[in-house]
């Protein structure tokens, strides 16, 4: 069995360094551009039994192009939408202090920790997908699944196959429409 997993394509926010989690925004040209690229590579790979997405509709945009390319459905499960980051939705990513409190990239480190005040903890997040993780390998452990998410969820992926320090968690980066996988 392997588990392939990417990022959705660009969207607006990606394009302005805005902080997006569950906010829906839809792809744009690039993005679109960037998933036929990614449907072609797919494509070329040739073993994915199953596509799952997350509901949010960047992600399933992404999804529907690569399920077209290859002729799949698309299966929606919620526990792959990106992380719910709370107040710094729609905000530089980089902006570093509001009023003295440390922003996205300090906050996001505080896993267990509300992010934004009103958003999930890293751990809430890494549950939800871990457990959708643990279903896959359950329940399509022989096939190859396709994960079609967002950076975030990418990066609690990574971490359910290898370790990561905090520091190598807070620092990875995985690129619009890139494809990682692994086999169990």
């Amino acid at each position: 069995m392997k588990i392939y997993y990417t990022r959705h394509g660009e969207t607006i926010w990606n394009a302005e360094n805005k902080v997006c989690g569950i906010t829906d925004i839809s792809l744009t040209e690039k993005g679109l551009q960037q998933a036929r690229l990614l449907s072609e590579k797919v494509d070329v790979v040739g073993d994915i039994d199953i596509i799952i997405s997350s509901p949010l509709s960047r992600a399933r945009e992404t999804a529907g192009i690569i399920a077209n390319k290859i002729g799949k459905d698309v299966i929606i499960d919620a526990r792959f939408s990106e992380w719910d980051y709370g107040k710094y939705e729609g905000i530089d990513r980089y902006a570093s202090y509001e009023e003295g409190k440390p922003m996205f990239q300090e906050a996001k480190l505080e896993f267990s920790a509300r992010i934004g005040e009103t958003g999930e903890s890293l751990f809430q997040v890494a549950h939800r997908v871990y457990s959708a993780l643990d279903d896959i390998m359950e329940n399509y452990n022989n096939a190859n699944v396709l994960i079609v998410s967002h950076g975030g969820v990418c990066r609690i992926i990574e971490t359910y196959h290898r370790n990561m320090t905090r520091l190598e968690f807070s620092k990875y980066f995985f690129d619009n429409c890139e494809l990682n996988f692994w086999e169990t």
